[in-house]
């Protein structure tokens, strides 16, 4: 798989404050259901290890599957690389350790019986060799039979190039609306571009928004899991997010 400049497109895909302060309006207003997601790892963890009782949520962005695992789980505990994203979390989780990390390279310096990262978080990753640092470092963190969950991003044949998305959100004080599209570039590159236009007691603004993903295939998916030391299947399963599925490990 062809290499791009990484540490460009790490920068690419860290939200902004702007992002993150409409984030989680966006996402309820379309409908996503993290504590529906947040039941359904809970599910799949507790099957391969009955007596699972600390979770790591790795690329936690805004807290919101914390609020449910921390219900679920004696000890959960969030990564996420995004400052703003950070924040946002440990409010909503009072606490809650939320780690300061990159999903490639973090250490929190213990394990826990079960390692998750949703919303296709590690589609960021620009080439094999990072998925495989990802995926390494998540299965790290567990001990013999802990459990990793991963939701991948869109394989190749499922995705659409040029796809065109809109979201029209009504809060309490707030409106956003936010157009974009995602695009091939190069090989298995993929731009997506977003134009957010924000209504609310302070004004209306606009920004724009860069990301940068990757169109790995359901094999290096696999791969990475095997070379981390975990056997692992894929359920194909409309249950969180967009449909993706979900590779489920266990480490031997």
């Amino acid at each position: 798989m062809a290499t791009r400049d990484a540490e460009g497109a790490r920068k690419a895909n860290v939200y902004s404050a702007e992002v993150s302060e409409v984030y989680d309006l966006v996402y309820k207003g379309r409908g996503k259901n993290y504590a529906h997601e947040s039941a359904v790892v809970t599910e799949l963890v507790r099957a391969r290890r009955p007596g699972a009782a600390s979770l790591l949520d790795v690329a936690c962005g805004t807290g919101e599957h914390l609020r449910t695992f921390k219900l679920m789980f004696d000890e959960v505990e969030g990564v996420e690389l995004s400052p703003t994203m950070r924040a946002a979390a440990r409010g909503k989780v009072p606490g809650v350790a939320i780690h300061d990390g990159d999903i490639r390279r973090f250490d929190t310096g213990r394990t826990y019986d079960a390692v998750c990262s949703l919303f296709g978080t590690v589609g960021y990753m620009t080439n094999t060799a990072e998925l495989e640092a990802a995926v390494g470092r998540m299965a790290a963190h567990l001990p013999t039979g802990g459990v990793l969950i991963v939701e991948p991003w869109y394989f190749p044949a499922r995705f659409i190039d040029g796809h065109i998305a809109g979201d029209f959100v009504r809060g309490a004080d707030r409106t956003v609306a936010r157009v974009g599209r995602m695009a091939r570039t190069t090989g298995s590159t993929v731009r997506q571009e977003s134009h957010w236009s924000v209504a609310d007691a302070a004004g209306v603004r606009h920004f724009d928004q860069v990301q940068i993903f990757t169109l790995f295939e359901p094999a290096e998916y696999t791969a990475a899991f095997r070379r981390a030391g975990c056997d692992v299947e894929y359920i194909d399963s409309g249950d969180i997010g967009d449909g993706r599925g979900l590779f489920v490990g266990v480490r031997h």
